[in-house]
């Protein structure tokens, strides 16, 4: 979703210094197959396969906080991993779907009742792959007809449609749905022997993590909250 993201600095630096260490850590363990093989291999459910995935995910999350635009971020994942012959992130609303605010929803969106709220759902793709899947709900009475018009009627980013209304973010919510690590696994031995092996494929899980996040007016008017669920996809490219 094009939309702007309000992130404390000191939370990006933080996660930033993190994936630093993880990242290093992760280079200097893995194998070399993994870098120089003649073919794409899939994640074997190996502790520097599960490492680096860790190390990714932060990365992402880092540069997905930090980022004025969701999907140029995804855009730039698509193409650093060759993950699309054309590495372009396509929004695909899903229609005949809906779903109720939640009481807390109206309390953030500042109205009082369900019907002054609507929905809508995209999923952003590139290629054959799905990366994200967004839930937005929006009061189309803070927006302009236009506005309304194109979130009804055609497949634009959300963020894209709203920005004559200059909007800026605060993230509510950003958290990991699955580690391929367990937690205090700093502190722990690592047996390696604890992992299937080379033999065995990792199974990722259908979704990594999730953001939720509110979006406000130049005039700090709130009008829509997003909830993005990033896909296991986004590790699904050809590693060599």
């Amino acid at each position: 979703m094009q939309v702007l993201h309000g992130v404390a600095g000191r939370s990006v630096r933080r996660a930033r210094q993190h994936v630093a260490t993880l990242l290093i850590v992760a280079s200097c363990a893995l194998p070399l197959s993994c870098a120089s093989g003649a073919g794409a291999q899939r994640w074997n459910d190996t502790y520097e396969s599960r490492l680096e995935i860790l190390a990714l995910l932060q990365t992402l999350n880092a540069d997905l906080l930090a980022s004025a635009s969701a999907t140029a971020v995804l855009e730039r994942w698509c193409r650093d991993h060759a993950m699309a012959t054309q590495p372009t992130v396509v929004v695909q609303r899903v229609s005949g779907t809906g779903k109720e605010p939640s009481a807390e929803q109206l309390q953030r969106l500042e109205v009082r009742d369900a019907t002054e709220v609507r929905y809508r759902r995209v999923r952003l793709q590139c290629g054959a792959h799905t990366l994200s899947e967004a839930d937005n709900w929006y009061v189309p009475a803070r927006l302009t007809a236009e506005m309304n018009q194109r979130l009804e009627t055609t497949d634009v980013p959300f963020g894209k449609v709203v920005r004559d209304l200059t909007p800026y973010r605060r993230t509510m919510e950003a958290r990991l749905l699955w580690s391929p690590l367990p937690p205090g696994w700093p502190m722990q031995r690592r047996s390696r022997s604890h992992y299937g092996g080379r033999g065995r494929p990792l199974v990722v899980p259908k979704e990594l993590m999730v953001h939720v996040a509110v979006l406000y007016t130049s005039d700090h008017q709130p009008f829509s909250q997003v909830v993005e669920t990033y896909q296991g996809e986004l590790l699904a490219f050809g590693r060599r």
